[in-house]
Protein backbone atom coordinates (compact mmCIF):
# COMPACT_ATOMS: atom_id res chain seq x y z
CA UNK A 1 0.00 0.00 0.00
CA UNK A 2 1.44 3.01 -0.92
CA UNK A 3 1.61 6.02 1.34
CA UNK A 4 -1.51 7.94 -0.52
CA UNK A 5 -3.36 5.11 0.23
CA UNK A 6 -2.00 4.83 3.85
CA UNK A 7 -3.43 8.60 4.55
CA UNK A 8 -6.93 8.17 2.86
CA UNK A 9 -7.66 4.95 5.12
CA UNK A 10 -5.95 6.51 7.90
CA UNK A 11 -8.87 9.67 6.99
CA UNK A 12 -11.68 6.98 6.71
CA UNK A 13 -10.53 5.31 10.34
CA UNK A 14 -10.35 8.83 12.19
CA UNK A 15 -13.83 9.87 10.81
CA UNK A 16 -15.78 7.40 10.50
CA UNK A 17 -14.49 4.05 13.03
CA UNK A 18 -17.20 4.54 16.32
CA UNK A 19 -15.58 6.89 18.87
CA UNK A 20 -14.85 4.88 22.12
CA UNK A 21 -12.92 2.03 20.29
CA UNK A 22 -10.97 4.83 17.92
CA UNK A 23 -9.90 6.68 21.05
CA UNK A 24 -8.96 4.08 22.92
CA UNK A 25 -6.82 2.34 20.01
CA UNK A 26 -4.75 5.68 19.76
CA UNK A 27 -5.24 6.37 23.65
CA UNK A 28 -3.44 2.73 24.38
CA UNK A 29 0.05 3.79 23.04
CA UNK A 30 0.12 7.45 24.44
CA UNK A 31 -0.82 5.72 28.22
CA UNK A 32 2.34 3.71 27.90
CA UNK A 33 3.88 6.74 26.76
CA UNK A 34 2.87 8.93 29.61
CA UNK A 35 3.40 6.05 32.05
CA UNK A 36 7.14 4.69 31.25
CA UNK A 37 8.09 8.66 30.78
CA UNK A 38 6.41 9.39 34.36
CA UNK A 39 7.93 6.34 35.50
CA UNK A 40 11.55 7.31 34.35
CA UNK A 41 10.85 10.78 36.05
CA UNK A 42 10.08 9.06 39.12
CA UNK A 43 13.12 7.17 38.62
CA UNK A 44 15.87 9.63 38.50
CA UNK A 45 14.02 11.02 42.00
CA UNK A 46 14.34 7.30 43.46
CA UNK A 47 17.66 6.99 42.18
CA UNK A 48 19.09 10.07 43.20
CA UNK A 49 17.44 9.90 46.77
CA UNK A 50 19.86 7.33 47.23
CA UNK A 51 22.39 9.65 47.38
CA UNK A 52 21.06 12.10 49.94
CA UNK A 53 17.92 14.83 50.84
CA UNK A 54 19.92 17.56 49.34
CA UNK A 55 20.21 16.10 45.81
CA UNK A 56 16.55 14.51 45.38
CA UNK A 57 15.68 18.61 46.85
CA UNK A 58 18.04 19.32 43.33
CA UNK A 59 16.34 17.01 40.78
CA UNK A 60 12.88 19.60 42.23
CA UNK A 61 15.28 22.77 41.73
CA UNK A 62 16.06 21.64 38.46
CA UNK A 63 13.09 20.46 37.45
CA UNK A 64 11.16 24.62 36.12
CA UNK A 65 14.59 23.98 33.43
CA UNK A 66 12.83 20.78 32.52
CA UNK A 67 9.51 22.29 32.42
CA UNK A 68 10.79 24.82 29.99
CA UNK A 69 12.44 22.60 27.73
CA UNK A 70 9.25 20.80 27.86
CA UNK A 71 7.28 23.59 27.04
CA UNK A 72 8.91 25.21 24.10
CA UNK A 73 8.61 21.15 22.58
CA UNK A 74 5.03 21.51 23.71
CA UNK A 75 4.74 24.98 21.86
CA UNK A 76 5.98 23.85 18.68
CA UNK A 77 4.49 20.58 18.87
CA UNK A 78 0.74 20.96 19.45
CA UNK A 79 1.17 24.40 17.34
CA UNK A 80 2.28 22.26 14.23
CA UNK A 81 0.23 19.19 15.25
CA UNK A 82 -3.39 20.88 15.52
CA UNK A 83 -3.09 22.40 12.26
CA UNK A 84 -1.59 19.48 10.69
CA UNK A 85 -4.44 17.31 11.98
CA UNK A 86 -6.80 19.56 11.02
CA UNK A 87 -5.42 20.28 7.48
CA UNK A 88 -4.94 16.63 7.12
CA UNK A 89 -8.83 16.16 8.05
CA UNK A 90 -9.52 18.72 4.89
CA UNK A 91 -6.79 16.70 2.81
CA UNK A 92 -4.20 19.31 2.35
CA UNK A 93 -0.96 17.47 2.05
CA UNK A 94 1.12 19.87 0.83
CA UNK A 95 0.15 22.44 4.02
CA UNK A 96 0.80 19.39 6.34
CA UNK A 97 4.42 18.44 5.22
CA UNK A 98 5.38 22.07 4.87
CA UNK A 99 3.92 23.09 8.46
CA UNK A 100 5.65 19.85 10.01
CA UNK A 101 9.25 20.95 9.32
CA UNK A 102 8.88 24.27 10.40
CA UNK A 103 7.73 23.49 13.93
CA UNK A 104 10.85 21.13 14.06
CA UNK A 105 13.35 23.34 12.89
CA UNK A 106 11.98 25.93 14.90
CA UNK A 107 12.14 24.06 18.24
CA UNK A 108 15.52 22.70 17.51
CA UNK A 109 16.59 26.48 17.04
CA UNK A 110 14.96 26.92 20.59
CA UNK A 111 16.96 24.27 22.16
CA UNK A 112 19.72 26.11 21.51
CA UNK A 113 19.06 29.26 22.75
CA UNK A 114 18.08 27.66 25.68
CA UNK A 115 21.26 26.18 26.08
CA UNK A 116 23.22 28.85 25.40
CA UNK A 117 21.22 30.72 28.24
CA UNK A 118 21.44 28.30 30.40
CA UNK A 119 25.02 27.88 30.74
CA UNK A 120 25.65 31.43 30.28
CA UNK A 121 23.27 31.93 33.61
CA UNK A 122 23.75 28.73 35.46
CA UNK A 123 24.23 29.85 39.27
CA UNK A 124 22.05 32.85 39.15
CA UNK A 125 18.98 31.14 37.62
CA UNK A 126 19.21 28.35 39.69
CA UNK A 127 18.97 30.84 43.07
CA UNK A 128 16.04 32.12 41.41
CA UNK A 129 14.48 28.69 40.95
CA UNK A 130 14.66 28.01 44.88
CA UNK A 131 18.29 26.31 45.33
CA UNK A 132 19.82 26.69 49.23
CA UNK A 133 23.81 26.62 49.52
CA UNK A 134 23.67 23.03 50.22
CA UNK A 135 21.39 21.87 47.45
CA UNK A 136 23.74 24.47 44.63
CA UNK A 137 26.58 21.95 44.13
CA UNK A 138 24.15 19.39 43.39
CA UNK A 139 21.74 21.18 41.12
CA UNK A 140 24.86 22.65 39.28
CA UNK A 141 26.05 19.54 37.96
CA UNK A 142 22.64 18.60 37.29
CA UNK A 143 21.54 21.40 35.20
CA UNK A 144 24.17 22.10 33.12
CA UNK A 145 24.57 18.50 31.87
CA UNK A 146 20.50 18.40 31.06
CA UNK A 147 20.89 21.74 28.81
CA UNK A 148 23.26 19.90 26.90
CA UNK A 149 20.62 17.51 25.11
CA UNK A 150 18.29 20.72 25.39
CA UNK A 151 18.01 20.95 21.17
CA UNK A 152 17.06 17.06 20.44
CA UNK A 153 14.68 17.12 23.39
CA UNK A 154 12.06 19.93 22.29
CA UNK A 155 12.74 18.51 18.76
CA UNK A 156 11.72 15.52 20.05
CA UNK A 157 8.40 16.18 21.58
CA UNK A 158 7.74 18.01 18.43
CA UNK A 159 8.16 14.73 16.29
CA UNK A 160 6.07 12.82 19.07
CA UNK A 161 2.80 15.44 18.80
CA UNK A 162 3.09 15.74 15.46
CA UNK A 163 2.76 11.86 14.84
CA UNK A 164 -0.06 11.38 17.35
CA UNK A 165 -2.22 14.07 15.66
CA UNK A 166 -1.23 12.28 12.53
CA UNK A 167 -3.06 9.23 14.37
CA UNK A 168 0.07 7.19 14.51
CA UNK A 169 0.29 6.47 18.39
CA UNK A 170 2.31 3.71 18.09
CA UNK A 171 5.25 5.06 16.39
CA UNK A 172 5.15 8.12 19.08
CA UNK A 173 5.11 5.66 21.84
CA UNK A 174 8.05 3.81 20.24
CA UNK A 175 10.04 6.74 20.25
CA UNK A 176 9.49 7.82 23.76
CA UNK A 177 8.72 5.00 25.89
CA UNK A 178 11.93 2.88 24.42
CA UNK A 179 14.11 6.41 25.51
CA UNK A 180 12.47 6.35 28.81
CA UNK A 181 13.02 2.46 29.56
CA UNK A 182 17.14 3.02 28.49
CA UNK A 183 16.85 6.13 30.81
CA UNK A 184 15.79 4.07 33.61
CA UNK A 185 18.60 1.20 33.21
CA UNK A 186 21.19 3.82 32.43
CA UNK A 187 20.50 5.68 35.76
CA UNK A 188 21.87 3.01 38.52
CA UNK A 189 24.92 2.52 35.99
CA UNK A 190 26.37 5.90 35.99
CA UNK A 191 25.02 6.98 39.25
CA UNK A 192 26.06 3.52 41.50
CA UNK A 193 28.62 1.53 39.04
CA UNK A 194 30.30 4.55 37.36
CA UNK A 195 29.78 6.60 41.05
CA UNK A 196 28.97 9.31 38.76
CA UNK A 197 26.12 11.12 41.37
CA UNK A 198 23.98 13.31 40.48
CA UNK A 199 25.58 13.95 37.13
CA UNK A 200 25.35 10.09 36.45
CA UNK A 201 21.29 11.03 36.54
CA UNK A 202 21.85 13.72 34.01
CA UNK A 203 23.87 11.87 31.72
CA UNK A 204 21.50 9.26 31.41
CA UNK A 205 18.81 11.47 31.02
CA UNK A 206 20.36 12.95 27.69
CA UNK A 207 21.61 9.61 26.50
CA UNK A 208 18.28 8.51 26.63
CA UNK A 209 16.81 11.20 25.14
CA UNK A 210 19.08 11.51 21.72
CA UNK A 211 18.23 7.64 21.28
CA UNK A 212 14.48 8.92 21.25
CA UNK A 213 15.34 11.27 18.83
CA UNK A 214 16.55 9.01 16.29
CA UNK A 215 13.62 6.70 16.81
CA UNK A 216 11.22 9.32 16.46
CA UNK A 217 13.02 10.32 13.10
CA UNK A 218 12.96 7.22 12.11
CA UNK A 219 9.06 6.77 12.74
CA UNK A 220 8.19 10.07 10.13
CA UNK A 221 9.27 7.72 7.62
CA UNK A 222 6.71 4.86 8.39
CA UNK A 223 3.10 4.42 8.75
CA UNK A 224 1.63 7.00 6.17
CA UNK A 225 2.87 9.55 8.60
CA UNK A 226 4.21 12.78 6.62
CA UNK A 227 8.26 12.23 6.38
CA UNK A 228 10.43 14.99 7.78
CA UNK A 229 11.56 16.99 5.19
CA UNK A 230 14.05 19.93 6.01
CA UNK A 231 13.70 20.97 2.36
CA UNK A 232 9.98 21.90 3.47
CA UNK A 233 10.95 24.19 6.07
CA UNK A 234 8.91 27.57 5.37
CA UNK A 235 9.50 29.79 8.07
CA UNK A 236 6.58 32.60 7.19
CA UNK A 237 3.92 34.64 9.27
CA UNK A 238 1.11 32.10 7.92
CA UNK A 239 2.80 28.74 9.51
CA UNK A 240 4.08 30.73 13.28
CA UNK A 241 0.65 32.53 13.68
CA UNK A 242 -1.27 28.88 13.57
CA UNK A 243 2.02 27.56 15.71
CA UNK A 244 0.95 30.55 18.24
CA UNK A 245 -2.50 29.66 17.82
CA UNK A 246 -2.60 25.69 18.68
CA UNK A 247 0.78 25.97 20.47
CA UNK A 248 -0.11 29.04 23.49
CA UNK A 249 -1.93 27.03 25.85
CA UNK A 250 0.98 24.66 25.59
CA UNK A 251 3.66 26.79 26.57
CA UNK A 252 1.02 28.44 29.37
CA UNK A 253 0.49 25.20 31.11
CA UNK A 254 4.18 24.37 31.02
CA UNK A 255 5.75 27.49 31.09
CA UNK A 256 3.78 29.03 34.04
CA UNK A 257 3.93 25.18 35.59
CA UNK A 258 7.61 26.66 35.33
CA UNK A 259 6.95 29.56 37.60
CA UNK A 260 4.73 27.80 39.66
CA UNK A 261 7.40 25.20 40.78
CA UNK A 262 9.75 28.16 41.23
CA UNK A 263 6.99 29.61 44.02
CA UNK A 264 6.59 26.08 45.50
CA UNK A 265 10.12 25.66 46.20
CA UNK A 266 10.87 29.30 47.05
CA UNK A 267 7.89 29.16 49.45
CA UNK A 268 9.22 25.56 51.00
CA UNK A 269 12.73 26.17 51.53
CA UNK A 270 12.39 28.02 54.82
CA UNK A 271 11.28 24.91 55.88
CA UNK A 272 14.28 23.15 54.75
CA UNK A 273 15.56 20.71 52.12
CA UNK A 274 13.09 17.77 53.66
CA UNK A 275 10.19 20.44 52.67
CA UNK A 276 11.44 21.15 49.35
CA UNK A 277 12.41 16.95 48.82
CA UNK A 278 8.76 15.96 50.14
CA UNK A 279 7.31 18.35 47.43
CA UNK A 280 9.02 17.93 44.42
CA UNK A 281 8.26 13.87 45.47
CA UNK A 282 4.67 14.99 45.76
CA UNK A 283 4.50 16.49 42.00
CA UNK A 284 6.42 13.43 40.64
CA UNK A 285 3.71 11.06 42.43
CA UNK A 286 1.29 13.82 41.25
CA UNK A 287 2.61 13.33 37.29
CA UNK A 288 2.28 9.92 37.49
CA UNK A 289 -1.52 9.52 38.96
CA UNK A 290 -2.78 11.94 36.17
CA UNK A 291 -0.37 10.55 33.22
CA UNK A 292 -3.15 8.26 32.37
CA UNK A 293 -5.87 10.94 31.83
CA UNK A 294 -3.37 13.24 29.57
CA UNK A 295 -2.66 10.28 27.83
CA UNK A 296 -6.85 9.46 26.92
CA UNK A 297 -6.44 13.37 26.48
CA UNK A 298 -3.48 12.74 23.67
CA UNK A 299 -5.25 9.86 22.18
CA UNK A 300 -8.67 12.13 22.19
CA UNK A 301 -6.90 14.91 19.84
CA UNK A 302 -6.16 13.59 16.84
CA UNK A 303 -9.81 12.48 17.00
CA UNK A 304 -10.62 15.67 17.80
CA UNK A 305 -8.69 17.54 15.14
CA UNK A 306 -9.53 15.32 12.33
CA UNK A 307 -13.34 15.53 12.81
CA UNK A 308 -13.68 19.15 13.76
CA UNK A 309 -11.88 20.00 10.49
CA UNK A 310 -14.36 17.60 8.51
CA UNK A 311 -17.13 19.62 10.51
CA UNK A 312 -18.10 16.40 11.96
CA UNK A 313 -18.63 17.94 15.30
CA UNK A 314 -21.25 15.04 16.80
CA UNK A 315 -17.79 13.15 17.16
CA UNK A 316 -16.14 15.94 18.54
CA UNK A 317 -18.76 16.27 21.18
CA UNK A 318 -19.27 12.38 21.57
CA UNK A 319 -15.06 12.15 22.26
CA UNK A 320 -15.25 14.88 24.66
CA UNK A 321 -17.73 13.38 27.17
CA UNK A 322 -16.35 9.93 26.62
CA UNK A 323 -12.80 10.92 27.50
CA UNK A 324 -14.15 13.21 30.67
CA UNK A 325 -16.59 10.68 32.06
CA UNK A 326 -13.32 7.32 31.84
CA UNK A 327 -10.74 9.78 33.14
CA UNK A 328 -12.78 11.08 35.70
CA UNK A 329 -13.20 7.51 37.18
CA UNK A 330 -9.56 6.67 36.80
CA UNK A 331 -8.51 9.76 39.24
CA UNK A 332 -11.13 8.28 41.38
CA UNK A 333 -9.40 5.41 41.92
CA UNK A 334 -5.86 6.31 42.09
CA UNK A 335 -7.07 8.78 44.91
CA UNK A 336 -8.59 6.35 47.11
CA UNK A 337 -5.53 4.30 46.36
CA UNK A 338 -3.20 7.32 47.11
CA UNK A 339 -5.13 8.39 50.00
CA UNK A 340 -4.33 4.98 51.66
CA UNK A 341 -0.86 4.67 51.03
CA UNK A 342 0.37 8.16 50.90
CA UNK A 343 2.89 7.19 53.80
CA UNK A 344 4.35 4.13 51.60
CA UNK A 345 4.66 6.20 48.54
CA UNK A 346 6.74 8.71 49.78
CA UNK A 347 9.24 6.29 52.07
CA UNK A 348 9.43 4.26 48.89
CA UNK A 349 11.72 7.63 47.77
CA UNK A 350 13.47 8.48 51.07
CA UNK A 351 12.70 6.20 54.20
CA UNK A 352 15.07 7.32 56.32
CA UNK A 353 14.16 10.90 56.42
CA UNK A 354 11.32 11.31 58.70
CA UNK A 355 10.58 14.65 57.92
CA UNK A 356 10.60 14.42 54.43
CA UNK A 357 7.89 11.43 54.79
CA UNK A 358 5.67 13.86 57.10
CA UNK A 359 5.90 16.36 54.93
CA UNK A 360 4.79 14.34 51.63
CA UNK A 361 2.58 12.19 53.14
CA UNK A 362 0.15 15.29 54.11
CA UNK A 363 0.95 16.97 50.53
CA UNK A 364 -0.04 13.62 49.14
CA UNK A 365 -3.64 13.28 50.93
CA UNK A 366 -4.69 16.68 50.31
CA UNK A 367 -3.75 16.53 46.56
CA UNK A 368 -6.02 13.57 46.62
CA UNK A 369 -9.11 15.42 47.49
CA UNK A 370 -8.82 17.06 44.03
CA UNK A 371 -7.56 14.22 41.56
CA UNK A 372 -10.96 13.04 40.24
CA UNK A 373 -10.95 16.99 39.09
CA UNK A 374 -8.23 16.83 36.64
CA UNK A 375 -9.81 14.71 34.44
CA UNK A 376 -12.33 17.41 33.34
CA UNK A 377 -9.71 20.26 33.53
CA UNK A 378 -7.38 18.11 31.28
CA UNK A 379 -9.93 17.25 28.23
CA UNK A 380 -11.14 20.42 27.96
CA UNK A 381 -7.61 22.01 28.11
CA UNK A 382 -6.79 20.02 24.78
CA UNK A 383 -10.31 20.34 23.49
CA UNK A 384 -10.39 24.10 23.40
CA UNK A 385 -6.43 24.17 22.35
CA UNK A 386 -7.26 21.26 19.31
CA UNK A 387 -10.16 22.72 17.67
CA UNK A 388 -8.21 26.48 17.72
CA UNK A 389 -9.76 27.82 20.08
CA UNK A 390 -6.77 29.98 21.48
CA UNK A 391 -7.68 32.43 24.31
CA UNK A 392 -10.02 30.34 25.89
CA UNK A 393 -7.57 27.57 25.44
CA UNK A 394 -4.66 30.01 27.03
CA UNK A 395 -7.13 31.23 29.71
CA UNK A 396 -7.28 27.25 30.97
CA UNK A 397 -3.91 26.37 30.65
CA UNK A 398 -3.12 29.24 32.80
CA UNK A 399 -5.69 28.57 35.57
CA UNK A 400 -4.42 25.36 37.72
CA UNK A 401 -0.25 26.44 37.61
CA UNK A 402 -0.87 30.11 37.53
CA UNK A 403 -3.78 32.45 37.54
CA UNK A 404 -5.02 30.17 40.62
CA UNK A 405 -1.82 28.05 42.04
CA UNK A 406 0.57 31.21 42.38
CA UNK A 407 -1.43 33.64 44.51
CA UNK A 408 -2.74 30.36 46.52
CA UNK A 409 1.32 29.19 47.30
CA UNK A 410 1.87 32.62 47.96
CA UNK A 411 -0.57 33.56 50.50
CA UNK A 412 -1.50 30.56 52.17
CA UNK A 413 2.21 29.38 53.81
CA UNK A 414 2.05 33.50 55.41
CA UNK A 415 -1.35 32.27 56.80
CA UNK A 416 -0.39 28.66 57.97
CA UNK A 417 3.12 28.00 57.21
CA UNK A 418 3.71 24.65 55.67
CA UNK A 419 0.15 23.37 55.49
CA UNK A 420 -0.20 26.34 53.64
CA UNK A 421 2.05 25.02 51.09
CA UNK A 422 0.66 21.57 50.99
CA UNK A 423 -2.84 23.42 50.58
CA UNK A 424 -2.33 25.11 47.32
CA UNK A 425 -2.27 22.77 44.72
CA UNK A 426 -5.79 21.06 45.45
CA UNK A 427 -7.43 24.51 46.22
CA UNK A 428 -6.03 25.81 42.91
CA UNK A 429 -7.09 22.23 41.26
CA UNK A 430 -10.89 23.20 42.53
CA UNK A 431 -10.93 26.56 40.99
CA UNK A 432 -9.38 25.56 37.97
CA UNK A 433 -12.55 22.84 37.46
CA UNK A 434 -14.85 25.59 37.58
CA UNK A 435 -13.38 27.56 34.92
CA UNK A 436 -13.32 24.29 32.96
CA UNK A 437 -16.75 23.91 33.24
CA UNK A 438 -17.71 27.25 32.32
CA UNK A 439 -15.48 27.13 29.00
CA UNK A 440 -16.15 23.72 27.48
CA UNK A 441 -20.05 23.72 28.04
CA UNK A 442 -19.94 27.27 26.34
CA UNK A 443 -17.69 25.74 23.49
CA UNK A 444 -19.80 22.51 23.31
CA UNK A 445 -22.55 24.74 22.20
CA UNK A 446 -21.23 26.53 20.11
CA UNK A 447 -20.30 23.04 18.19
CA UNK A 448 -24.07 22.00 18.22
CA UNK A 449 -25.23 25.48 16.88
CA UNK A 450 -22.31 24.15 13.87
CA UNK A 451 -23.80 21.29 13.59
CA UNK A 452 -27.17 21.94 12.95
CA UNK A 453 -25.40 24.91 10.78
CA UNK A 454 -23.63 22.46 8.75
CA UNK A 455 -26.61 20.08 8.55
CA UNK A 456 -28.90 22.62 6.97
CA UNK A 457 -26.23 23.22 4.62
CA UNK A 458 -25.95 19.69 3.67
CA UNK A 459 -29.54 19.49 2.94
CA UNK A 460 -30.24 22.93 1.16
CA UNK A 461 -27.75 21.19 -1.48
CA UNK A 462 -29.30 17.79 -2.09
CA UNK A 463 -32.23 19.74 -2.61
CA UNK A 464 -30.98 21.60 -4.98
CA UNK A 465 -29.01 18.39 -6.44
CA UNK A 466 -32.75 17.22 -6.47
CA UNK A 467 -34.27 19.76 -8.71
Amino acid sequence: MGAEEQRHQKFLKMTQTPIPSLICQLAVPTIISMLVTSFYNMADTFFVGKINTSATAAVGIVFPLMAIIQAFGFFFGHGSGNYISRQLGAQQLEDAAKMSATGFVSAFIMGLVILGVGFAFTDPLLSIMGATETILPYAREYMRIILIGAPYMTASLVLNNQMRFQGSAFYSMIGIASGAVINIGLDPLFIFVFDMGIAGAALATIISQFISFCLLISGTFRGGNLKLDLRNFSPCLKYYKNILKGGTPSLCRQGLGSFATICLNLMAGPYGDAAIAAMSIVTRISQFASSIVIGFGQGFQPVCGFNYGAKLYKRVQEGFWFCVKLSSGILLVAAVAGWFTSDQLIEVFLKNDAQVVEYGSLALRLQCLSFPLVGWITISNMMLQTIGKAVRASLMAMSRQFLFFVPAVLILPRMWGMLGVQMSQPLADVASFILAVVLSISVLKEMSEQQRQEEHRMKVEAEQEVC
